[in-house]
């Protein structure tokens, strides 16, 4: 596929659409986009992206469309329209739905001859604005090498999890309750220190100099913590879907998940004691909260 060969499609361009949209643009790339939020579209429309009315209308028009929306109930309502599109020949999914959407989406295409390319990311709004996501997929090899050119505009790494496109999922599901486990317990451990004295920039290098480094020390943390923005650009409705997929995926194989349902536990917790729309970074304040103890700004 030639840079400009293909017609493409994204549905989606909210926190993390816009910015991979953005990176397609920056390839030279042929853009069309959908959002119920017109907000979102503005900066993009600037740049000569145009307007798909609906998105029966960018599977019409585009050979390749990009799936970039927040929940399982989202996507589930745009498929039928999708599965409808003329011109569709590859149907990619960055979102995190877990292997049982995977399938349904399968189903949904394959009366089209469309093809579906899974493809979940991580790295988070800040990494889709630096073109450093990690980038997932698995799928028919021809389907992916038919897109590669497209995903590698959005990060250095592309991994391919396999031929099935629900591993690309599972991969992502592995990453993503990590991530979780290792954001709820570097909140308790830096309240803990800051509460019995010790400055929170100490501990960071500290700790990023030694065995307990994380996504949460290395980058929310510094970017979010620290200074108090609580402005990571995640939600915590989208990371409690993560970890109920995750655990949800455990359950079904039977792995013992013992430490995640306890995450999943203090996430839920946060979110009824604030809103599930707050940045999930302010798990902090919750666990700052029940220990009686705010953490100074170091930012």
């Amino acid at each position: 596929m030639s840079d400009n060969s293909m017609q493409v499609g994204f549905l989606g361009v909210g926190m993390m659409g816009q910015p991979m949209a953005g990176k397609l643009l920056d390839g030279g790339h042929k853009l069309l986009i959908h959002d119920i939020n017109q907000d979102a579209m503005a900066p993009l429309l600037a740049r000569q992206a145009q307007h798909a009315a609906s998105p029966r209308d960018l599977a019409d028009r585009a050979e390749v469309v990009i799936v970039s929306l927040p929940t399982l109930g989202a996507f589930r309502a745009v498929l039928p329209e999708l599965a409808q599109g003329r011109r569709m020949k590859y149907l990619v999914n960055t979102c995190t739905v877990g292997t049982k959407f995977i399938r349904e989406i399968e189903a949904a295409l394959a009366p089209t001859g469309a093809t579906l390319v899974d493809c979940p990311i991580s790295g988070g709004p800040s990494g889709a604005a630096a073109g450093t996501l990690s980038v997932m997929v698995s799928g028919a090899p021809a389907a992916i090498d038919a897109v590669r050119p497209l995903l590698a505009l959005w990060g250095p790494t592309l991994t391919v999890a396999g031929d099935t496109p629900g591993a690309a999922q599972v991969l992502k599901l592995t990453n993503n309750i990590l991530c979780a486990v290792a954001l709820a317990a570097t909140s308790e451990a830096f309240v803990m220190g800051a509460k019995a004295g010790l400055d929170p920039e100490v501990m960071l290098q500290a700790i990023n100099a030694g065995t307990g480094n994380n996504t949460a020390t290395q980058t929310m943390f510094p970017k979010a913590v620290l200074d108090r923005s609580f402005r990571y650009g995640a939600a915590l409705q989208i990371l409690l879907k993560d970890i109920d997929l995750a655990i949800e995926l455990g359950e079904e194989l039977a792995v013992p998940m013992w430490v995640c349902q306890a995450v999943r536990l203090l996430f839920h917790h946060a979110a009824f004691a604030g809103s599930p729309q707050d940045d999930m970074t302010r798990i902090v304040q919750f666990v700052e909260r029940n220990a009686q103890f705010e953490m100074p700004k170091t930012r």
